[in-house]
């Protein structure tokens, strides 16, 4: 069910972005990531992530590979969780399913717009992170 659901989110995407082509801009971001759904209401887990800041792009799968990417960057107590739950949800499957659908490029790169545009990898974007704190 979580795969089926993840494709077909893929598929009404692509749609989306074949009808408005380059007339959108993708944000996410990353702050007060929980591993349950918003969906759950007051059942949900608690947020455990540290909130790592934000991520745009005119490319959805870079946007969403560096989101990704930066997770993973985390320290291991930091993400361990929500690391956890994509992968035994098959999470990291829309993206190669995005890949598939040539909805973008999963090559990017990450500039700190806080330190004069200064290029930078996810390790570097999350080394001052500071642990969740709820």
């Amino acid at each position: 069910m979580e795969y089926r659901r993840r494709r077909t989110d893929a598929e009404s995407t692509k749609a989306t972005i074949d009808f408005f082509g380059k007339q959108v801009t993708y944000v996410n971001v990353l702050r007060n990531m929980a591993v349950s759904c918003d969906c759950e209401g007051c059942a949900a887990a608690p947020v455990v992530t540290p909130n790592i800041g934000i991520v745009a792009s005119v490319d959805i799968l870079a946007a969403d590979q560096a989101s990704v990417d930066l997770v993973y960057a985390l320290k291991e107590e930091d993400h361990k969780d929500l690391v956890e739950r994509m992968e035994t949800r098959h999470g990291l499957r829309q993206l190669s399913y995005m890949k598939e659908l040539q909805m973008g490029n999963d090559r990017y790169i990450l500039i700190d717009i806080d330190n004069d545009d200064a290029r930078i990898c996810p390790k570097e974007a999350v080394k001052d992170v500071k642990p969740f704190e709820g």
